[in-house]
């Protein structure tokens, strides 16, 4: 991956210009990890990827708005559900289907999963055999709620329950479930002894309570809003937004297994491994042992970062009893020799990082939204009503901050007020991911037309050197027809010049024949736009962005 960036300072960069409202507000660079921050406006077709100056190195295009979660593969493809027509499942992160796009744009994979019965939602997550995982409503009747247990006066018409399907894609349209969960099949209830799944709740904290939260006007029971998996446990981690807990089940499993309560790993088949967040849930709390309020975005650090193997999540923290405020957090699960502590309540009692912005009434995002811990300790927190993406170092301070400047599928206007620029949360990608491999990134230009701060600001660790006396040039720049590139007549060995898109791909490929001071390159048949052209020989490695003008 090469990066190229044609300013070359580096200072502290705040918002100065009186009225500036979306696009880069703050740049600390000496306190910043280099990459790339990716994210899908919720309004929009369109996936961006920004550097830290807010400028803007690639789109991705689809004919859907996100589904709503979007993530860059390790191979440098794009992994994003996308929302389609459904008259059942109609709720807020609705989406059914999932689409995988190559670099270059092209939908290599789109799978639907959508229907009167079930619908994919909010989350999706890549597994490391290439393989989906993909949260999915599932409906139930009033009369097979009733029949498991469920009070019939907290019972609406349909029941929305939950699933966990692995995908494995066959074809361009077609995949394979060959892994599934069923919260259906993990249930307990204390309404109906004459029905299945009748026990009390406090001795099964392992299962779910049919009747909790229930509702008679409302069928989106548990509205399950992210998901995760750790390779090193064979686990997933999902967050249960309506329950105000995170759950971790055993992926071990076989689908069989995983709709009992024996087998896989930990040897408790598909029942709960581990629940956080509001043990009143299984009846060893109340309202006042609750920690979690509307969470979002639970995941675990991964290792090589600062907490590694524990579990990072937004606390939106809507109905706090001190009042709404929102906290990003990492817990750390206790652990004893049979894995998590079967202790009850799930501890712990305190989170070991939490984030509040410097006062606890100073952040409130009422939904979505979501953080990520980073490998310089910093933490990349994302305001996702109001589109703000923030980075604080480990201490708390913001070091960085940047708004969507995308409503829909229009820019917003620098110094008008963003509205409808929601965003469901960023992500971060270091220079070093290997998604970006091969590829050429050129980061110029800002997604809106004006910026001061991204005007004046630069990276400095780009992979591009500054050119130095003697290195080779081009000219003239932009160009419209050909372009002629100068050497140094002390260098040696020079063997290739390569010229590519901003899609990464290599357009022109030309081998020097003989050393000279100078080369001449046709490039009118390019169509307009910013290239980078790569020289590469014994002793010699440049890198320079072309402009190509008719």
């Amino acid at each position: 991956m090469t990066k190229i960036h044609l300013l070359s300072i580096s200072l502290l960069f705040s918002m100065t210009s009186i009225g500036q409202t979306v696009g880069l507000l703050q740049h600390d660079q000496e306190s910043l990890d280099d990459g790339y921050v990716l994210f899908a406006p919720m309004g929009s077709n369109n996936t961006y990827l920004i550097d830290k100056c807010g400028k803007l190195a690639k789109t991705w295009g689809s004919a859907y708005r996100p589904g709503i979660s979007v993530y860059l593969m390790p191979d440098g493809r794009l992994l994003r559900p996308g929302i389609i027509d459904n008259a059942t499942f109609n709720a807020g992160g609705r989406g059914g289907i999932i689409e995988i796009i190559d670099w270059d744009g092209t939908v290599s994979w789109s799978y639907t999963l959508s229907s009167n019965m079930i619908c994919q939602h909010h989350d999706v997550r890549a597994l490391p055999n290439g393989n989906i995982l993909a949260i999915v409503w599932e409906s139930k009747t009033q009369d097979e709620a009733v029949a498991q247990g469920r009070d019939p006066a907290l019972v609406s018409d349909l029941l929305w329950s939950e699933a966990i399907l692995e995908i494995q894609p066959t074809g361009a349209t077609t995949g394979e479930v060959v892994w599934e969960w069923h919260l259906w099949d993990h249930l307990v209830q204390t309404f109906d002894a004459t029905k299945p799944n009748f026990g009390e709740v406090a001795d099964h904290a392992e299962l779910v309570d049919l009747n909790f939260n229930a509702s008679a006007v409302q069928s989106d029971w548990i509205h399950l809003n992210s998901v995760d998996y750790n390779p090193d446990l064979d686990q997933v981690l999902v967050s249960a937004h309506a329950f105000d807990e995170i759950w971790i089940i055993d992926h071990s499993t076989n689908t069989a297994e995983a709709a009992e309560h024996t087998g896989g790993n930990a040897g408790h088949g598909g029942d709960l491994l581990y629940r956080w967040g509001n043990p009143a849930t299984y009846g060893h709390g109340s309202a006042s042992d609750q920690v979690l309020y509307g969470q979002h975005n639970a995941r675990w650090i991964e290792n090589g970062l600062p907490y590694a193997g524990d579990i990072m999540l937004f606390n939106n923290g809507s109905g706090r009893p001190d009042g709404n405020y929102s906290t990003v957090e990492v817990i750390k699960p206790p652990m004893d020799e049979m894995g998590y502590s079967s202790l009850l309540p799930y501890g712990p009692t305190a989170p070991v990082w939490l984030w509040n912005d410097g006062n606890p009434h100073s952040l409130f995002a009422q939904n979505i939204s979501g953080a990520q811990q980073l490998s310089n300790g910093n933490v990349l927190v994302t305001n996702g009503p109001i589109g703000n993406f923030i980075e604080v170092d480990a201490l708390g301070p913001r070091v960085w901050s940047y708004v969507n400047p995308v409503a829909g599928n229009a820019v917003l206007a620098q110094n008008a007020e963003p509205v409808m620029n929601a965003v469901f949360r960023s992500s971060f990608y270091p220079s070093s991911y290997t998604g970006f491999t091969n590829h050429v990134l050129v980061a110029e230009h800002t997604i809106e037309d004006i910026n001061p701060v991204s005007d004046a600001c630069a990276l400095t660790t780009a992979i591009g050197e500054a050119q130095r006396d003697g290195d080779p040039s081009i000219f003239p720049n932009p160009a419209s027809d050909r372009i002629t590139i100068n050497f140094d007549p002390a260098l040696m060995g020079l063997a290739r010049i390569q010229v590519f898109n901003s899609l990464g791909q290599c357009v022109i490929t030309t081998t020097v024949p003989a050393l000279g001071t100078q080369l001449s390159l046709p490039v009118g048949q390019l169509e307009n736009g910013l290239y980078v052209v790569k020289i590469e020989g014994q002793g010699t490695h440049a890198e320079r962005t072309l402009c190509v003008l008719h």
